[in-house]
């Protein structure tokens, strides 16, 4: 088998950023942010050191699933304006250091798309997974309105048929499974090359994959998905050397010696992200555990799982690309949730700054937004148990009308403002040195300037409790205090030195060989 190679040095010194279009920045007052909006507010993210942004989808829908439901890969949705406006969204982003990646969604479109209305009437065609009956999983199967008859297989909602991409192994029981080199499937692989290419030709660096673990059914171990997406990578490697894909596979030990340039630790699949951020209260849904995180004020967690999770990841990739730990997501709770105030996040963002991962922002976790409970249902976002729309509200830029996101009326945005009056805003906090994203634009521009806090430099952890204490590069000592009480730790005085230089530090100190530190405080010192 051959192995990819690292990833490209641009994403390795990466922090990337993720924008919810539709609730970022609305330029027409239509009550829903948009791609001129989000380029009018480019400098703030230049200004905290942003170096790559990855919007959530974009492209045509009738968005039944907030977007993951695509009509037309190729089209702009016009809610959020035209292949013009993101082209000059990408040349603004380019002009101040920031690449532009969009989501691409390769499981399924929308019952909308012309693929699936062709499909639908006309048996020979097989983009898609269809059967004359109604088999495991019941409750994917969906009823075919069109000519053809039968069922079509649907990956989430109804709306959602998912392309056919073939199944890992036959079943008697079912012949109506197409191996991985059908037709069908191999046409699927060539327009997913051909719309990923239109976009690089616009200058796009690459996409965030949607659910890049799912493509191929019925296939154990994901080998046959595996075997796609090193595909991909080869043709990426040959034509698109510099644009990458970050998977939403939830696995980095096997997706990224697939071919994938980084894949996310995410909330529904294994313990390393939610170990660390999940509370238990906002968005909570089958993969919820019930035990504490670490970044609890109480201090009941341990960052055992999620250094266990990390180094079982780094040894599977050999430095052949990254794992990407984000602050939230659009479908998981914001950090700033629950009982955990935006006054205690700030030891997070120095972990999230200092582990050798690629660093995520979800949008305002910057400022301490927060997760709102309780929101309406908008565009597909409650699933099930999990209210993703508290993650979803209007970004708060000022203290002027809708928190300066848009001109419309109150009524008329996509979903309601944070009603809090003391809600954080950028402004607000842009003026106030010691606010939370002050502490994130220092902790950003330490990690650049620092090349010991990258991924490329190791890491050893010194200890898991309370505080959280770890080397960088042999030289550069961090620790996180995320509990309400202080903490100690004694370390071995030849490790620390004559005298530690401190670079980024709040509310810890280093004397004779003891650690102290305040409640939710950090330090990042060079030794």
């Amino acid at each position: 088998m051959t192995h990819p190679s690292a990833a490209p040095a641009w994403l390795a010194d990466a922090v990337l950023y993720q924008v919810y279009p539709q609730s970022y920045a609305d330029s027409d007052g239509d009550g829903i942010g948009d791609l001129p909006g989000l380029t009018a507010r480019l400098d703030h993210l230049a200004w905290l050191g942003v170096t790559a942004v990855w919007l959530s989808p974009c492209f045509s829908s009738e968005f039944g699933d907030a977007g993951y439901d695509v009509d037309d890969y190729l089209t702009i949705a016009p809610r959020y304006g035209t292949r013009d406006d993101l082209a000059a969204l990408v040349e603004a982003a380019r002009t101040r250091g920031i690449r532009v990646l969009l989501d691409l969604v390769p499981g399924h479109t929308s019952h909308r798309h012309p693929w699936f209305q062709q499909a639908a009437h006309d048996p020979t065609d097989q983009r898609y997974i269809w059967s004359d009956r109604i088999t495991a999983p019941v409750g994917e199967w969906i009823p075919n309105q069109g000519r053809r008859g039968g069922f079509y297989r649907a990956n989430f909602y109804p709306i959602q048929p998912a392309l056919n991409y073939g199944y890992a192994r036959p079943d008697p029981a079912e012949p109506w499974r197409q191996p991985v080199d059908a037709p069908g499937p191999r046409a699927n692989r060539a327009a997913l090359r051909a719309v990923m290419a239109h976009w690089f030709d616009l200058g796009v660096a690459g996409f965030r994959v949607d659910m890049a673990h799912s493509l191929v059914k019925d296939d154990p171990g994901r080998r046959e998905t595996a075997a796609l997406w090193r595909e991909m990578r080869s043709w990426l490697d040959t034509h698109h050397p510099d644009r990458v894909l970050l998977a939403e596979w939830g696995d980095p030990a096997l997706s990224v010696p697939a071919g994938l340039h980084a894949d996310f630790f995410l909330h529904f699949t294994g313990r390393g992200m939610r170990s660390l951020w999940d509370n238990g209260t906002g968005s909570q849904g089958s993969w919820a555990h019930g035990e504490p995180c670490y970044f609890d004020p109480e201090g009941r967690g341990s960052a055992d799982e999620f250094v266990a999770a990390w180094q079982q990841a780094d040894a599977a990739i050999q430095g052949r690309g990254l794992v990407a730990l984000p602050t939230a997501n659009h479908d998981f709770s914001r950090l700033t949730c629950g009982p955990r105030t935006r006054d205690q996040v700030a030891p997070a963002f120095a972990l999230l700054l200092s582990w050798p991962t690629l660093p995520v922002i979800y949008y305002g976790d910057e400022i301490g937004m927060r997760f709102l409970p309780g929101l309406p249902e908008k565009e597909g976002s409650q699933l099930g148990t999990e209210q993703r729309q508290g993650s979803r509200t209007p970004m708060q830029w000022d203290s002027s009308a809708n928190a300066g996101f848009s001109g419309a009326p109150a009524d008329r945005l996509y979903l309601p403002l944070d009603p809090d009056p003391g809600r954080p805003t950028v402004a607000e906090q842009r003026a106030a040195t010691g606010s939370l994203l002050w502490h994130v634009q220092r902790l950003i521009e330490l990690r650049r300037r620092t090349p010991a806090l990258g991924t490329g430099a190791g890491v050893e952890v010194l200890h898991s409790g309370y505080p959280l204490a770890y080397l960088r590069g042999g030289d550069h000592l961090v620790v996180l205090n995320p509990r309400r009480d202080g903490a100690q730790l004694r370390l071995d005085k030849r490790l620390l030195g004559s005298a530690a230089e401190p670079l980024a530090v709040h509310g810890v100190e280093l004397r004779d060989g003891t650690v102290r530190a305040d409640g939710f405080s950090y330090g990042i010192f060079r030794l």
